[in-house]
This record gives structure tokens, C-alpha cells and sequence, in this order.
């Protein structure tokens, strides 16, 4: 099912409904859909990387829009819409964990990682974030840097050296989702010592 979804959402992207289709992916991976932007966003840098910035700016401005509503879901529709989705995606229990063990740092931390590389998942923070009343605007900020940055240099990158920086995402995608989280730990510490 997955397999023939992503296939037919790179179809679209490179239709001319393409932009539309990168945006509304964006929007909904940080709020409730499990299929990253990456997933369009890569082929359609590499098909026209004279475009790749444009694809950048706008996978990024519908994510921290998507991760707005995310947070005002966790903070207003939590048993509603929030619990369901969850329930759903079989994150109860990890939500929950995160839960137990937040605060503004881990909060700052979460969304650095999961902004850069998924980990946990962009929707888990952001619903998160609404349920524990993280600071709005606090949060918005730190998306704006955390997606921003992730898509302005993943965009540059694909621009300048194409397949290649798409072969090293694909080989090295582990590499790069640690690299993130050691990068995230050392914002935590930080803001615990500042």
C-alpha cells in the first residue's frame, strides 16, 4: 500500500499540480501522515534543481504550518482527534513516555531532531507540544529554524550536487539521524546551562 501511494504521490509531483502536492505532504506529515516530504521533495530538487530553493521555502513554510495544527490539536482536540490518531498509528505508548519526560529543553531538543531527522516523528512532537501547553510562539520559532534550515540546506545541496547528495540521504540516512541527535543533545545542554 505504501510502495503504491508514494508512487503516485511522485506522479502528481511531477505533474503540474507538483508544488500543491509537495505542500499539502508537507502540511500533513507534521500534523497526522506518517509519509515524509522528503519523499517528493528530493525527486522534484533533482528533476529541476533551479527550483530546488523555491521547493525549500515552500515544504518548509507548509510544515511549521502543519506543525501549528498539530499543536493546536494536542491543545484543543486532544481525546477528539489527537487519542484517535495515536490509536491509530499504534503511538500510545510512545507518546505517552515522551510525555512523562518533557519540558521546554526536551520540547527544544524534540522538535531539533525530529525537524532534521524524524526522530520521533514530526506529528508525535507536535501534538505533544499542544498537549503539555508548550509556548506557542516558542514553538513556532523553533520549527521556523529546525524545518527551515533542514530544507534550505537539503535543497541547496541537491541543487549543487544532485544525485549524488540523493545517494548519500539514501546510504547514509542513519548516519544523519544520529548526527542530528548528537547535535540536538548539545542544544539541550545548553539551554540547561544558560
Amino acid at each position: 500500500m505504501w510502495n503504491r501511494l508514494t508512487r503516485r504521490l511522485v506522479e502528481m509531483a511531477a505533474s503540474a499540480w507538483g508544488e500543491a502536492t509537495l505542500m499539502a505532504v508537507a502540511f500533513v506529515e507534521s500534523s497526522v501522515f506518517p509519509l515524509p516530504a522528503e519523499v517528493l521533495f528530493v525527486p522534484m530538487c533533482l528533476a529541476k534543481p533551479e527550483r530546488a530553493m523555491r521547493y525549500a521555502l515552500l515544504t518548509a513554510i507548509a510544515s511549521i504550518a502543519g506543525g501549528a495544527f498539530g499543536w493546536l490539536i494536542g491543545h484543543y482536540l486532544f481525546d477528539l482527534v489527537a487519542l484517535p490518531i495515536l490509536q491509530f498509528w499504534n503511538a500510545v505508548p510512545a507518546f505517552e513516555a515522551l510525555k512523562a519526560e518533557t519540558g521546554t529543553g526536551s520540547i527544544l531538543l524534540l522538535l531539533v531532531t525530529s525537524g532534521a531527522a524524524h526522530l520521533p516523528p514530526m506529528k508525535v512532537v507536535t501534538i505533544l507540544s499542544g498537549v503539555i501547553g508548550f509556548n506557542f510562539w516558542l514553538f513556532l520559532a523553533a520549527a521556523i529554524v529546525a524545518r527551515g534550515v533542514k530544507f534550505a540546506v537539503l535543497g541547496w545541496a541537491l541543487a549543487r550536487y544532485g544525485e549524488t547528495v540523493a545517494d548519500v540521504i539514501r546510504r547514509k540516512l542513519a548516519l544523519l539521524a544520529g548526527f542530528a541527535i548528537v547535535c540536538g543533545g548539545a542544544l539541550w545542554v545548553a539551554l540547561q546551562y544558560l
